[in-house]
């Protein structure tokens, strides 16, 4: 039994629950594993009729990935690296195309692998305690879990501001932005599981019942300045653009040149390839770069200087955007590309 994730029944559902909370439900390959058996297992049996997802301890949904288990993995060489990335990846796959709703309840912090197990879905629950972001570029990685397909489909630039800045958005700004589709006071989530487990209902009908928006929204007012800078296919034209604007964009300028050059590149050109891409021709570039990223040190440099020393000054390699070629990291792995069968 793997006690960080449990399986439950409830009327029609089947409940998922992440269960590390200590260490903010981040997801390891083991709950990977776990999670996509037991959809394979659930999609065959008449009484399941849904799928919830939620996670214990109360401040986290899912924080990412075990970055810690993956900078270990990698310094050894380790094959636990591309293992993990294969079997998260695979389940952000499934998840898109699980034949009954899937619904995350996204109460808390979502980011990384928590908003792959999570955006891909048809229905996203916020609350007022959901707090949103992909902050990749600043460990050196890059927004993955199928983000270059869903981060493109964001109204107007949103994905690519979210992707290169690693901008958190709180609360119903998620829904606001596209990546959840409901929202609901936390405190009214236990009666929207006991809905969704009994009641007679349609899935969309009961979350429309429970939805409420808030007034206080933040994001909607700076979509024109989001839209106007981020529109450019170049980072080095995204951060002319920025550099001259209002305050608001001289901050989103310097927190893009705080990232990894390599990374912002990279992320960037898997927003651009992505915006018409399936998610499985997402998920295998995607695949490609962080299979390529293993062998670099701009992660392990990241992640020594966000999480371990905690110094804050990383060193990246290259340091100049202009002196990085991202071509390398696009090509097939030694060990192969990802593959769905």
């Amino acid at each position: 039994m793997n006690d960080d994730i449990l399986f439950s029944r409830s009327g029609r559902a089947g409940l998922v629950t992440l269960n590390r909370p200590a260490a903010l439900n981040a997801l390891n390959r083991a709950m990977c594993v776990a999670m996509h058996r037991q959809m394979q297992d659930w999609a065959l049996e008449p009484a399941v009729e849904l799928i919830v997802v939620q996670a214990a301890g109360g401040r986290a949904f899912c924080a990412g990935g075990d970055v810690m288990g993956l900078h270990a993995a990698g310094r050894a060489g380790s094959a636990a690296w591309e293992e993990f990335f294969h079997d998260e990846y695979r389940l952000n796959q499934a998840i898109a195309y699980y034949p009954k709703p899937i619904i995350p309840l996204v109460d808390g912090i979502a980011m990384g692998g928590g908003v792959g197990i999570s955006i891909h879905a048809p229905f996203r629950v916020a609350t007022e305690r959901t707090v949103f972001a992909m902050p990749e570029t600043g460990i050196g990685l890059i927004p993955d879990v199928g983000a270059s397909h869903a981060l493109p489909r964001f109204p107007g630039e949103l994905g690519t501001w979210l992707a290169l800045t690693g901008a958190r958005v709180k609360g119903a700004d998620a829904v606001a932005i596209g990546y959840c589709t409901h929202h609901v006071p936390s405190a009214e989530l236990p009666l929207l599981i006991e809905r969704l487990a009994n009641a007679d209902e349609t899935v969309a009908h009961i979350l429309n019942t429970f939805h409420t928006m808030p007034d206080d929204l933040t994001i909607p007012a700076l979509r024109d300045g989001i839209d106007y800078h981020f529109a450019h296919d170049d980072v080095a034209a995204i951060l002319a653009s920025l550099d001259e604007g209002d305050d608001w964009a001289m901050a989103q300028a310097a927190a893009i040149r705080a990232m990894s050059p390599t990374s912002t590149k990279l992320a960037l050109h898997t927003l651009r390839a992505g915006a018409g891409a399936t998610i499985e021709t997402a998920l295998k570039l995607e695949y490609r770069i962080v299979s390529a990223i293993k062998g670099g040190t701009d992660f392990y440099e990241g992640v020594r200087a966000q999480l371990i020393d905690k110094d804050r000054m990383p060193k990246w390699q290259p340091a100049r955007l202009e002196d990085v070629d991202i071509a390398p990291y696009l090509h097939e792995p030694a060990w192969g590309d990802l593959d769905f069968g």
